[in-house]
């Protein structure tokens, strides 16, 4: 945008105007505008250049007899240029809708006027002049001027457009919704503003605007002075039309540069040529409603570079692939340049360039950076997760086992060979779990435990967890060895959100939730195990009937210096989960332990289970 403001990508949004313009379908041949172009053959069949006036004033005659509505000389005839003067004065005099030409100081034109014949009163002069921009080409038309004699003079296209359209009962007004623009009846032709645009402190004195050259081969049919002299041409070629004479012949060099028109001579249009397409718009935009080149207000044009911006962010957001990010930009760039092109066909001057720099920039310059950060972040949580996995796992199993026997040294010291004995397995326990911990990060998706191989996250959720019941059982845990009455119920959860190591740290919650059973449960019996979807929650509870750990203040335990690292760890799962963890005494006594939470469902999930339950309750 600040690149915009300015003007750094004005040459840009030129150039991609000129191309939209150049690559329409091409349009019919105008039928209401016709080019008589006096070309080489006609330079050398007359013999001389300019064209004397005698020959000229023949031709003037033979368009009026040919039933032409509108006639414009694009020939700057100040001077006399005999033979048949007097005979140019005299078909000036007789002919009231010949328009004739005159330059004045326009745009970036420097230099005194040249006026037309001064047989010509004021009514029938119109202005040619080129109004060019900074890289020498013409995109827009000059409507109408205060002149240094304080006069205001109308250009050339506009008086042969208000002749041709008196018969339609169309006159030339102000504008509606700009007062200093001009219209015909509903066609008001919107004028150039020094910030039209691309356009940024441009020169937009006068009244201007943007010429919507006619697309196609042949805009307008051309045909040579000398066949209209012989009257060789079909009457409805003249007939009822606007004619513009001009020269057409390279040598005379009347050339305008534009990228606008895929000519013959690419970038060179004649200036005749020029006049025709500046008629014609104003007559189909009369007629025909043909559209005009119009501009958004710079609010709403800023307002598109920071939506495509903003869609580029959005891009970022999402770690891809750099191949289906390509792919992505590639896809949404187009979209871009598709509504900016239908927009142009519709008449509508859009900010292409910005829009998708301001895309391709932050999707391509932007994205890598916001990947490197991504990646750093997953290397520094990874490490995290070694150091959480390594943890849970000694507090899980070598902590446990060291709990017992300190118990056991406390209470009743064992014999110096068991003890041996126990020691040497607490040591077998830490190596295995060093060992099981690099084979759980080095692949990223198995849960290890003590008393099997790996699992598979991608087993549903109360397989993995009865495996872990199981692995506990088999530890022989002091207060869970012994309990004879165990009532378990494993059944399918509600698992579409949740992800690997979500299901990872699940488990791992029960296994804690049982470890404190067999550690501090002293005198349980009876043991309850429901991990399942209940209703719309999905919950793992389990309760004994022990002596348990006294209860917190509300019955729920509250992450302090002195709760366990299970139970940290517990409260940090639910966090994620939005679940909740509580740990409450149970009637008449024991330990109710469970954490429950609602599973997250999109908007398209919701769509279909409200789908399918419509269709079962279908009779």
């Amino acid at each position: 945008m600040a690149a915009r403001l300015l003007g750094l990508l004005q040459p840009l949004e030129l150039a991609a105007l000129d191309a939209g313009l150049r690559w329409r379908p091409p349009e019919p041949t105008d039928s209401r505008v016709t080019v008589v172009g006096i070309n080489e053959a006609d330079i050398q069949a007359v013999g001389t250049y300019p064209i004397p006036d005698g020959v000229l004033a023949e031709l003037l005659r033979q368009l009026q007899n040919g039933g032409a509505a509108a006639i414009g000389l694009d020939i700057v005839r100040d001077l006399p240029v005999e033979p048949g003067h007097d005979a140019l004065v005299a078909a000036f005099e007789s002919i009231d809708h010949v328009i004739g030409a005159r330059t004045a100081v326009a745009g970036r034109v420097v230099g005194a006027p040249i006026e037309a014949p001064p047989s010509l009163p004021p009514e029938q002069l119109g202005l040619v002049d080129a109004v060019l921009d900074d890289d020498g080409k013409l995109r827009r038309s000059l409507l109408g001027i205060t002149t240094a004699d304080g006069s205001f003079q109308v250009s050339m296209a506009l008086r042969l457009a208000e002749l041709y359209l008196k018969q339609h009962q169309l006159p030339l007004e102000n504008g509606i919704r700009d007062r200093w623009a001009m219209r015909f009846g509903q066609a008001e032709l919107p004028r150039v503003q020094p910030n039209s645009g691309a356009y940024v402190g441009v020169d937009a004195g006068g009244v201007q605007t943007l010429i919507n050259f006619r697309s196609g081969e042949q805009p307008f049919p051309i045909v040579s002075m000398m066949d209209v002299l012989e009257g060789t041409l079909p009457s409805e070629v003249i007939r009822d039309r606007v004619v513009l004479v001009g020269v057409t012949s390279l040598s005379v060099k009347d050339i305008t540069h534009t990228a606008a028109v895929a000519s013959v001579n690419p970038g060179l249009v004649f200036g005749v040529e020029v006049q025709a397409h500046a008629v014609s718009q104003v007559l189909s935009a009369a007629l025909d409603r043909r559209s005009l080149l119009r501009t958004w207000p710079d609010l709403w044009e800023y307002s598109w570079i920071i939506f495509w911006g903003t869609v580029g962010l959005g891009l970022c957001q999402y770690p891809h692939r750099l191949r289906y990010h390509g792919l992505l930009v590639a896809v949404i760039g187009g979209g871009l340049l598709a509504i900016s092109y239908g927009a142009l066909l519709s008449g509508w001057w859009l900010p292409v360039v910005p829009a998708l720099m301001a895309l391709l920039l932050i999707t391509v310059v932007i994205y890598p950076f916001q990947r490197y950060d991504r990646a750093l972040r997953s290397r520094i949580n990874e490490r995290q997760m070694v150091i959480d996995q390594t943890f849970t796992a000694i507090h899980n199993g070598p902590l446990q086992r060291l709990a017992v026997l300190m118990r056991q040294v406390d209470h009743a010291p064992p014999p110096q060979g068991e003890l041996r004995q126990e020691l040497s397995q607490l040591n077998k326990e830490l190596r295995q779990v060093c060992a099981a911990v690099k084979e759980e990060v080095a692949q990223d998706g198995l849960l290890y435990l003590r008393g099997q191989s790996s699992l598979e996250m991608t087993a549903p959720l109360h397989e993995l967890l009865h495996e872990v019941y199981s692995d506990v059982l088999q530890r022989n845990l002091t207060y869970l060895a012994p309990v004879r009455l165990k009532v378990t119920k494993f059944e399918p959860f509600d698992e579409v959100t949740l992800r690997p190591e979500q299901k990872r740290e699940l488990c791992r919650v029960l296994e804690e939730m049982l470890c404190n059973v067999g550690k501090h449960a002293a005198g349980t019996s009876r043991l309850i195990i429901d991990c399942r979807q209940d209703g719309a929650v999905n919950v793992i509870r389990v309760i004994d009937n022990g002596s348990g750990l006294p209860p917190a203040t509300n019955g729920q335990v509250k992450p302090t210096s002195t709760s366990g690292e299970g139970t940290r760890q517990a409260q940090a799962l639910a966090r994620q989960l939005n679940a909740i963890f509580e740990r409450s005494p149970n009637s008449p006594k024991g330990t109710r332990c469970e954490l429950r939470w609602t599973p997250k469902r999109s908007l398209l999930r919701r769509v279909r289970e409200g789908l399918a339950k419509g269709r079962q309750q279908k009779p």
